[in-house]
């Protein structure tokens, strides 16, 4: 069984019809963004790495379009690497980085674990390194230039393309979840409490159990698809869902 935590590491604020598609068109909701550390036999494991240390690249880009009110903040030890710091976690002692999807709050500081297998969605791959042109998905954005050389290149050993059903560690799967982004996946965690499932195709709890898809979707389908199958499990973590530190008090899930 593994040990499982969220570790929140920035928040930001979207419009109403961004969280709950076609609906809330007054309304303004917070999103926690967070990475699932994962801990059992030999394996520590970060599902996303969070932004950068420098937010203002993102934020530029992101009040842009929606203004100053969506840019990112971060508390004091919120950042990825001091957050493992205060766990007596060094970078060199992550086994494994399962990214989704692929953009600057996930990738970011994918670099900094020198041991990780970096396990990236396929299929997400594959539309990044095929695309030209998407309305939703930017190149530099999903993966920063300074990034995609050192992967293809001094890091490319240690990436892991998933398929759309694949196993990453003994307790811990993943399955391609698609509607937020082509990069999208859900990550099944085996714990003592049961099996979490973690994912950025539903960003709050309510999507999966009101089956309301979020409103920034590229197939709705395949959003209400990973509810179904989401609600399989025990445990559902929206990666972006503030509420997750009420449900789990410290973001201690198992």
């Amino acid at each position: 069984m593994n040990r499982l935590r969220m570790l929140p590491v920035g928040t930001s604020n979207i419009p109403g019809p961004e969280l709950f598609w076609m609906s809330e068109w007054d309304a303004w909701h917070p999103l926690c963004f967070q990475v699932g550390l994962i801990q059992g036999a030999g394996v520590t494991a970060l599902v996303n790495t969070g932004p950068a240390a420098d937010l203002e690249p993102m934020n530029r880009g992101w009040a842009s379009f929606l203004g100053d009110r969506a840019r990112m903040s971060r508390d004091d030890g919120q950042f990825i690497l001091e957050h493992l710091d205060a766990l007596g976690i060094a970078p060199s002692d992550v086994t494994h980085v399962i990214v989704t999807p692929l953009q600057l709050y996930s990738v970011s500081n994918v670099l900094a674990f020198p041991n990780a297998e970096i396990c990236i969605a396929k299929r997400g791959w594959v539309h990044f390194h095929t695309t030209h042109s998407h309305p939703h998905d930017n190149r530099d954005t999903s993966i920063p230039p300074e990034i995609l050389t050192h992967l293809v290149t001094d890091a490319w050993d240690r990436v892991r393309l998933l398929e759309d059903e694949d196993v990453v560690a003994p307790g811990i799967r993943t399955w391609w979840s698609g509607g937020h982004h082509r990069a999208s996946i859900a990550v099944e965690v085996d714990t003592p409490k049961g099996t979490a499932v973690l994912s950025d195709s539903f960003f709050y709890l309510e999507n999966v159990e009101n089956n309301h898809p979020i409103g920034i979707s590229e197939n709705m389908y395949e959003c209400l698809a990973a509810h179904e199958r989401a609600k399989r499990a025990d445990i559902v973590l929206p990666l972006y869902d503030p509420k997750n530190f009420e449900r789990f008090p410290e973001g201690v899930v198992a």
